[in-house]
């Protein structure tokens, strides 16, 4: 009996010790991934055009040995802005008119969170000619001003940057003329001259932004509410460019302002305006906003 127990108390010592024993994890060799490569496939190179055709598509591609997943900045804008690279592989569509030197960068991403960094410089041509209307509409071939239209409802909206409509917030009729006036009687001008655009803003009112790094117009305070700030306006050139947002309900067409004394609207920090709609009587536009992930909408009217 007594060798009995024994073995049963060796039994559930043993036990014990097996439970309590910590299983161990091991991630293997952490070496970043080796081989980084990546590929740029310019659409329409020749030896007539070294630089594309003009499209402004490139086809880019990354692979490393040992990648998990890869992030790409295009090279497009003045800041590093890194998204997801599927499956190594993009077609990017560049957009600024001309021909103009693009610096890409991908991060190849291997085990336990490490990387390994490449950048590869491309020179691409980009052409775009706006619809004739468009033009038309916008500038009367000469010279046209537009202003907020503040009779109709939505003249200012707010939604998603990945859904096509203001679904948050739409401004009903007259709603800012108690507290910022300034947004209805700012005028801009669109002027065509020749092959060349510019635009002119004139603020009798002050400007209707928000402060500090969420406008770049100068003179503008560093902090403060939104509403109206003295402003003396600005005039500066504008291009316009092929659209890259995806919506149907658009012209497919975006208004690049070159100044940062200009703007439509609304005074912030952001340049690219896309034309969703355009009349001789109406403009319907929407800007990336300066709060991330959400996209404003602006209704105009030329001035009477």
């Amino acid at each position: 009996m007594k060798k009995l127990k024994f073995l049963i108390i060796l039994l559930v010592i043993g036990f014990s010790y097996n439970a309590c024993q910590k299983e161990e994890y091991s991630l293997g060799d952490l070496t970043a991934p080796t081989n980084l490569i990546i590929t740029a496939q310019i659409e329409g190179v020749s030896t007539t055009y070294p630089y594309g055709e003009g499209s402004g598509n490139v086809m880019i591609t990354a692979h490393a040995d040992d990648a998990l997943a890869y992030k790409i900045d295009f090279g497009a804008t003045g800041e590093l802005s890194f998204v997801p690279l599927v499956n190594g592989m993009v077609t990017k569509k560049y957009t600024t008119t001309g021909v103009n030197d693009y610096t890409i960068t991908v991060v190849a991403y291997g085990k336990g969170g490490t990387s390994t960094v490449m950048t590869k410089n491309i020179t691409v041509r980009s052409d775009f000619t706006p619809d004739p209307m468009l033009v038309t509409n916008l500038t009367n071939n000469a010279s046209k001003t537009w202003i907020v239209d503040k009779d109709v409802p939505g003249h200012l909206g707010v939604g998603p940057i990945d859904n096509p409509a203001p679904v948050w917030w739409e401004a009903a009729i007259n709603e800012k003329v108690a507290c910022c006036n300034c947004f209805y009687t700012t005028k801009f001008t669109f002027t065509k001259s020749g092959s060349n655009f510019s635009i002119q803003v004139v603020n009798p009112d002050g400007a209707f932004t928000k402060t500090g790094s969420l406008t770049n117009l100068p003179g503008i305070p560093a902090s403060g509410d939104e509403g109206c700030y003295p402003y003396s306006g600005g005039t500066g050139a504008f291009t316009f460019a092929p659209a890259e947002s995806g919506i149907t309900a658009s012209t497919e067409t975006v208004i690049n302002l070159a100044s940062n004394t200009t703007y439509i609207g609304y005074g912030a920090c952001q340049s690219t305006y896309e034309i969703l709609e355009i009349t001789d009587t109406y403009m319907y536009l929407r800007v990336q906003g300066t709060e991330t992930g959400n996209a404003w909408y602006l209704k105009l009217k030329p001035q009477s």
